[in-house]
């Protein structure tokens, strides 16, 4: 018996790596975008000057922060790209320009190794497709992070300390109240508002109708909101300043990058601080308000799910629809101008109409299935062999876009030291700003055929489901929710 050992070896090739450079800049300042303008500039003849590389395109994410992922258009755009097999290698100036956040920075390179893309940091000079590097890039990545992390540790540290001396006092004081001399203290003309939301929901009022009410007669709001909603007269009929307490620590910013205010829900301690302002309604009066409140969201706890629910939506406002009952018949209405939040037009959707609408829409998508999904689908794999005259004008793109950016910095230097009066300034600054449009715009097309991918992938997935579908004239509640994401209603003609 013979046993040969098979052992795997890197593939040699000739070609050129395909290299896919990421810039960031963190803010929208004049020397920021100067920055992020050479970046692009010297990224855009890296291949020239190293012909062992092939350039992909170029990565570039303009004024955004590097503490969070999922912001940064490009840097996803990148990582769907090298999923696709289409990079090699990423080349980046440094380790905070990819992330501050040392989580996220690990989980990318991780990803990264594992499907055969490199990363090289020029500023470290460290590369990924060496052995054991993953450890060296937490290093920096973590200086960085900490810098942003040191900031609100201070900052918080302050707010905590006030919150247990009972001595923190809001910096936007509640409807009612003013700030003066940083203590809280009575507005007559709010709180006699207050005083009457609170009367009118102890006499039976619900929070909409109470809305409904002041904004009949012209009662103004705080902080430049013009009209009163449910969910306001409900923040005020649960807040304990008004009956002259304070709950501190309702919610709190995370310690860790990326910052997210989150709700206190027992995580960290909260600090009851009572008398700690002018009370507007009596204890008794408060007390009275909760206690209805507890016991009307009891009863809404009964109400049943339908299968509409949340998936129609208004064509004015996008917010969902609401159910209701009319003379025996389910209707569903947008629920912002049920409650009087928007101008919407008022319209009723008939629910049995909806699910017969839905129920025909099936049976003629599964008998005429080959003909317009299987015809789509394979028009669609057609346009994905395009040639890659797109990305070329992308890489294009990007270098008059960051010539632009530098003549833009030059002639704000001109300005500022005289060498340019105003009117000249202002006559090129406008017209490098209309043609930085005009090439953003048509960036962002020629980026779109990339949501094709994703498309083509759901019409395959819908094609498979109507595949195994029996059609029937009942409605299919369970291939509804698998196939519906939303219905937009439209003004009949």
């Amino acid at each position: 018996m013979n046993i040969t050992e098979i052992t795997s070896t890197k593939k040699q090739t000739a070609e050129r790596l395909r290299l896919a450079p990421y810039c960031r800049v963190s803010s929208d300042s004049t020397d920021q975008l100067h920055s992020f303008a050479a970046q692009i500039r010297y990224y855009s003849d890296y291949d020239k000057k190293h012909p062992e590389y092939q350039l992909v395109d170029i990565y570039a994410d303009e004024g955004i922060t590097g503490t969070e992922m999922k912001k940064r258009d490009d840097l996803n755009r990148l990582i769907t790209d090298c999923r696709k097999g289409k990079v090699d290698r990423i080349i980046v100036k440094s380790v905070s320009r990819l992330a501050r956040n040392t989580e996220e920075l690990l989980v990318l390179l991780r990803m990264c190794k594992e499907i055969g893309v490199s990363v090289y940091f020029e500023e470290q000079g460290i590369d990924t497709e060496k052995l054991n590097m993953e450890m060296i890039v937490t290093f920096p990545g973590m200086a960085a992070q900490q810098e942003s992390v040191s900031i609100s540790g201070n900052l918080r540290w302050s707010y905590q300390k006030r919150m247990q001396s009972g001595n923190f006092n809001c910096t936007c004081p509640a409807y009612g109240f003013d700030l003066k001399d940083g203590e809280l203290v009575i507005n007559e003309t709010e709180a006699a508002v207050i005083r009457q939301i609170f009367d009118l929901y102890l006499q039976g009022y619900g929070t909409l109708a109470i809305a409904k009410i002041l904004n009949e007669d012209g009662i103004p709001r705080k902080h430049g909101y013009e009209k009163w909603l449910p969910s306001s007269i409900n923040y005020v009929l649960n807040n304990e300043r008004y009956m002259g307490d304070a709950l501190l620590q309702k919610s709190y910013t995370t310690e860790t990058l990326p910052f997210r205010k989150m709700k206190n829900d027992g995580r960290l301690p909260q600090y009851y601080v009572e008398n700690s302002n002018p009370a507007i309604v009596s204890r008794e009066t408060f007390q009275a308000a909760q206690n209805l409140l507890r016991s009307r969201k009891t009863e809404r706890c009964k109400r049943k799910s339908y299968p509409l629910t949340g998936k129609l939506r208004c064509p004015e406002c996008g917010r969902v629809f609401r159910h209701q009952v009319v003379n025996g018949k389910a209707h569903w209405i947008c629920s912002c101008r049920s409650s009087g939040a928007t101008e919407c037009q008022h319209r009723h959707v008939r629910e049995d109409i909806v699910y017969g609408i839905f129920t025909d829409m099936v049976i003629k998508l599964k008998t005429y299935r080959a003909e317009l999904l299987g015809t789509l689908i394979h028009q669609m794999e057609t346009m994905q062999d395009r040639t890659s005259r797109d990305q070329e004008r992308i890489r294009q793109i990007d270098r008059e876009i960051a010539d632009l950016g530098a003549k833009n910095h030059v002639i704000a230097r001109l300005h500022t030291s005289g060498a340019m009066n105003a009117a000249d300034y202002a006559m090129q600054t406008s017209e490098i700003g209309n043609r930085l449009t005009e090439l953003r715009i048509e960036r962002r097309q020629k980026l779109t055929e990339d949501e094709d991918d994703q498309l083509l992938a759901t019409l395959k997935d819908l094609n498979g489901i109507l595949d195994e579908y029996e059609p029937t004239v009942e409605f299919d509640n369970r291939l509804f929710d698998e196939i519906v994401e939303s219905i937009t209603t439209v003004k009949p003609e």
